[in-house]
């Protein structure tokens, strides 16, 4: 396969559970770079929030995020396309999550706006190994609601966190039966809202045609449902053995666990050309 462009999701897929990247999957990416082939994070997380220890590898240079919110090219510093989130619908899935229970961060130019009160509740209820990312990526703001009602640039995502799953579940189905979000979820007590038809696969395309490549050419490795479109909108999904049934069932191939180096030996295995060890 001519793969020329590679959409790696983070969590789940990149890093393993302990939130690292190994040192074999950090090898296969920038050797993938090295032959031309435009490896970048896939993910729900905002531009200020991608990792270092990722973005920083030789050769990356675009990054899709907010779930597809946004495309940017790293390193030209600049936004390359935006799918932004209504803004009437942003305020009330912010004023009706609050309502539910939803301890909620809104997404604009890269960066997550959380609300002061909240704060500290949103950080106790993350997962404990991305507490640390929670605490240093927020900005918080004193009063969320009136401070989006203010915000004149584009919302590109909500993402909310809830104390137990049963919230979010209910949560869930406000926000499905409403008919104006895309509702999607990466780890198991949270929510993500994008607008409507807006998702993963469909910024990768717009990524690809930027680029002047074919769906063929397009692979992209994920675990979540957050990744479901992604994959599905790939010439080559790869799921990884860790993923959620119905992202195995909807991926063209499937590799390790993230603990196992997945997306190093889908890396090899499909655009290097090696018959290392599985």
């Amino acid at each position: 396969m001519d793969i020329r462009l590679i959409g790696l999701d983070l969590d789940g897929t990149v890093f393993d559970s302990q939130k690292r990247i190994s040192p074999r999957t950090r090898s296969a990416i920038a050797a993938a770079c090295a032959r031309g082939v435009a490896v970048l994070p896939a993910t729900g997380r905002p531009r200020a929030g991608l990792p270092d220890a990722f973005v920083q590898i030789p050769g990356v240079r675009y990054a899709i995020t907010s779930n597809g919110g946004a495309v940017y090219d790293l390193a030209g510093g600049r936004c390359m396309a935006v799918d932004p989130l209504p803004k009437e619908d942003a305020l009330w899935a912010l004023v009706r999550g609050r309502e539910l229970g939803g301890l909620i961060d809104v997404y604009v130019e890269g960066r997550a706006y959380t609300g002061a009160a909240t704060f500290e509740a949103l950080v106790a209820a993350a997962p404990p190994a991305m507490r640390t990312y929670f605490s240093t990526t927020r900005t918080v703001v004193e009063d969320q609601v009136r401070w989006l009602e203010a915000e004149t640039r584009p919302v590109e995502k909500l993402t909310m966190l809830f104390t137990n799953e049963a919230l979010r579940d209910t949560a869930f189905r406000v926000y499905q039966d409403s008919g104006r979000f895309e509702v999607t979820s990466s780890i198991p007590n949270n929510l993500e809202l994008n607008g409507k038809g807006v998702d993963k696969g469909k910024a990768l395309l717009t990524l690809a045609g930027l680029l002047g490549l074919d769906r063929s050419q397009v692979m992209a490795c994920g675990d979540s449902i957050n990744d479901l479109a992604m994959l599905r909108a790939a010439g080559l999904g790869v799921a990884m053995g860790n993923a959620a049934p119905e992202i195995a069932a909807a991926a063209d191939v499937r590799t390790a666990c993230n603990d196992e180096d997945g997306v190093a030996k889908a890396i090899e295995r499909y655009v290097l050309g090696q018959k290392g060890e599985d």
